[in-house]
């Protein structure tokens, strides 16, 4: 062999070998992340866009009705403000990001800067766990209309069942932005920058979040999360303001008191007014199944407790295009399916009950006996949980229970949700 063959000879070896070599991992691709809390995203509904129960009558604005908890209202976050939102760990970890999603919006969130930190009492934080977060290794980021930003890791202490401050700097937004109401924490806002202050100056309180969708941990291997899919009963309307009693919550506060197991966050999914079949507060669960539940990072199971809305606002009157009891269960037959696309187990709760609510009447109970029977006894959900039995009154059985009953006879109150909670049989996630 001449020296020049064997020169291409050697270079054809040498360029064979980079084509093969295989690529160093990356170390960061190697973690199991999980959600540890989330919140189902939505645009704030105003008076015009409430739903139509029948021709030319409204849903009333319950902000109005003496004794009846309303929707907080919604910041409208514009230029030069910080706004500091609370939210409640269900897993630890050492290693956390956050998911900033603009899915409603329709222009360009400007975040300046952010912040994460341990929450001590109302806004303050531990100053020493103070965290600035990245984008793409960028301290400030465009969020366009759509989209969802994740951030790059930062390490932090985050212990279980505690309080996260997540601070967002917004430089410029304009409109109401994505959200998700009632929080049920307080919010606070400052104006300017104060993402990295100790305690939030001279703020502005609200309960609502904005832009926020989750908040993911690395976690150990087999850790995973459970997401609670419903309406304003899983979303915890009429629970106690920042005492994180909303079941889901209370749930998750049973999974970290067990000696033993994988570590289990739960998600809360819930929209208050939210339907299965039709938008109006919040896209119905359906349309909103893909991004609430099976996007965020290690959910295997999914709690469904949804229709008592599609009942009141369109099952309570018979005739042409009455919602009935078989659209209910097509609706849920679909979540079902779509869950297992996603190989994720889905639980069926049966619907409580709400004789008493103003828009409830036999029409609509009728349906709700068939939905919970079928519920119960069809064998297409992987497991059930029966709310309506624990919530029932043993001598009224269409009623809630009075010691439930947080006044306004659908939605129950913290003893009532911890109820709710204590159903769980929690060894059966864990098949």
């Amino acid at each position: 062999m001449t020296k020049q063959l064997r020169m291409l000879a050697i270079a054809g070896i040498l360029s064979l070998s980079i084509i093969i070599v295989p690529a160093q991992p990356n170390s960061g691709a190697q973690d199991h992340w999980v959600a540890t809390w989330a919140a189902s995203e939505q645009m704030a509904v105003t008076a015009e866009d409430r739903p139509v129960l029948r021709p030319n009558v409204k849903m009333p604005d319950f902000r109005h009705m003496k004794g009846v908890q309303g929707p907080p209202a919604i910041p409208i976050i514009t230029n030069n403000q910080t706004v500091r939102m609370i939210v409640h760990a269900s897993i630890p970890g050492q290693k956390i990001r956050i998911e900033l999603s603009n899915a409603f919006g329709k222009g360009i969130v400007s975040i300046g800067e952010a912040h994460v930190a341990v929450r001590t009492t109302g806004s303050s934080i531990d100053s020493n766990s103070d965290r600035q977060l990245t984008f793409s290794g960028n301290k400030s980021v465009d969020i366009r209309p759509g989209q969802v930003i994740v951030s790059d890791p930062v390490d932090i202490d985050l212990k279980s069942i505690s309080d996260l401050a997540v601070s967002l700097y917004v430089a410029k937004a304009e409109g109401t932005p994505t959200n998700h109401t009632p929080g049920l924490h307080t919010a606070y806002v400052s104006t300017g920058d104060t993402s990295a202050s100790a305690t939030m100056p001279h703020p502005t309180t609200n309960s609502s979040y904005v832009w926020l969708r989750s908040v993911d941990v690395v976690a150990p291997a087999g850790s995973f999360a459970i997401s609670c899919l419903g309406d304003s009963i899983t979303d915890g309307f009429r629970t106690t303001v920042d005492a994180n009693m909303a079941w889901p919550t209370l749930l998750a506060k049973r999974f970290s008191e067990r000696q033993q197991g994988p570590r289990i966050a739960v998600l809360n999914a819930g929209i208050s007014g939210n339907q299965v079949l039709r938008d109006g507060a919040g896209v119905s669960a359906l349309a909103r199944f893909d991004r609430d539940v099976a996007s965020e990072p290690g959910v295997r199971w999914v709690v469904l407790l949804e229709g008592i809305n599609d009942i009141n606002l369109h099952g309570q009157i018979a005739g042409p295009g009455a919602l009935t009891a078989d659209d209910l269960i097509a609706g849920y037959k679909q979540l079902i399916a779509r869950a297992h696309m996603d190989q994720l187990k889905i639980m069926g709760a049966t619907l409580t009950p709400e004789e008493g609510v103003w828009l409830a009447g036999p029409v609509g109970e009728a349906t709700r006996q068939t939905v919970n029977a079928w519920i119960r006894n069809s064998g297409e959900f992987d497991a059930v949980v029966d709310f309506d039995a624990v919530e029932r009154d043993p001598a009224h059985p269409k009623r809630m229970r009075p010691e439930f009953d947080s006044g306004d006879h659908i939605h129950p109150n913290d003893i009532g949700n911890q109820a709710m909670a204590d159903a769980f049989v929690l060894s059966r996630f864990e098949r």
